[in-house]
């Protein structure tokens, strides 16, 4: 016998399926779409954050959601012959339409000129190959160049990408020279870290800013803390690479919910920049 508890099932299970409705991952809160979307993809009701990409980013950060896109047309060649590479990469491209795992810029914030870059965990994981770290080393030489502050905004779970190899792994050298003349030049440089950022971004230029922002339960570090368990065989502290543990270890400035990023941004900006423009 079909009872109305089984109907309510069906129908849940029916509008989940048509995309109505998300399930929270933390709180397991069923939750209605276009208001998940008007709040930046936040659970209302236990602050978890969804995994987003760069569009919704730009829309939220950036001056009328308007990125002027610099070295669009960018693309990886295959120097190993990694097996499947191209086929992955093509796929990447046809989920995203993005032709890398990053795009970059100019924008404002608020009014003030920035340089702007993001990566996207939607394609490949948001992994740093020779594109992704051109990109990153262009973007700094640009801000560079206009002395305009530079905003990079990260969510790279899959580190260097290995199937390029030491092209991979020597872009986490590059980009930190390229982001450290910044520094020299009192170019203010932020970053904002969202969920995952780890590995060889981790290690490079996502963690050398001079403000470092992050974005609540954010899993940030070099290596899992799952891998780190296995390999030391001692049980890791509560919250152990989690944006929150590494506040309180002062490895990050500030953690903040994704509907106060702007505010947020603004804020340090207005602070960093002053000076820059007085001088």
């Amino acid at each position: 016998m079909f009872s109305r508890k089984n109907l309510r099932r069906s129908r849940k299970k029916t509008e989940l399926k048509n995309g109505l409705w998300k399930k929270c991952k933390q709180c397991g809160e069923i939750l209605y779409r276009k208001e998940l979307e008007q709040s930046y993809w936040v659970c209302p009701k236990c602050n978890y954050h969804f995994l987003v990409g760069h569009k919704t980013y730009i829309d939220l950060l950036l001056d009328d959601g308007n990125l002027d896109e610099i070295d669009r047309n960018l693309i990886p060649t295959d120097p190993l012959g990694f097996p499947k590479y191209k086929e992955k990469y093509r796929s990447s491209v046809k989920k995203t339409s993005m032709k890398e795992g990053i795009i970059s810029g100019t924008a404002k914030v608020a009014g003030i000129p920035v340089v702007f870059a993001a990566t996207d965990f939607a394609f490949m994981g948001g992994s740093m190959g020779s594109v992704v770290g051109e990109k990153v080393a262009r973007s700094a030489r640009l801000a560079l160049a206009e002395r305009k502050p530079f905003v990079m905004l990260t969510g790279s779970g899959g580190g260097a990408r290995m199937q390029e190899g030491i092209l991979s792994l020597m872009q986490m050298a590059k980009t930190s020279a390229e982001v450290a003349l910044l520094k020299q030049e009192n170019i203010p440089y932020i970053n904002i870290l969202t969920h995952p950022t780890m590995a060889g971004v981790m290690a490079s230029f996502a963690s050398l800013g001079d403000i470092i922002i992050a974005e609540p339960g954010a899993l940030l570090g070099f290596t899992g803390p799952r891998v780190i368990e296995q390999n030391i065989g001692v049980k890791l502290p509560p919250g152990f690479q989690r944006s929150e543990f590494l506040l309180e270890h002062g490895f990050v400035d500030i953690v903040c919910s994704r509907r106060e990023l702007h505010d947020t941004l603004v804020r340090v900006l207005d602070i960093l920049v002053n000076p820059v423009r007085k001088g």
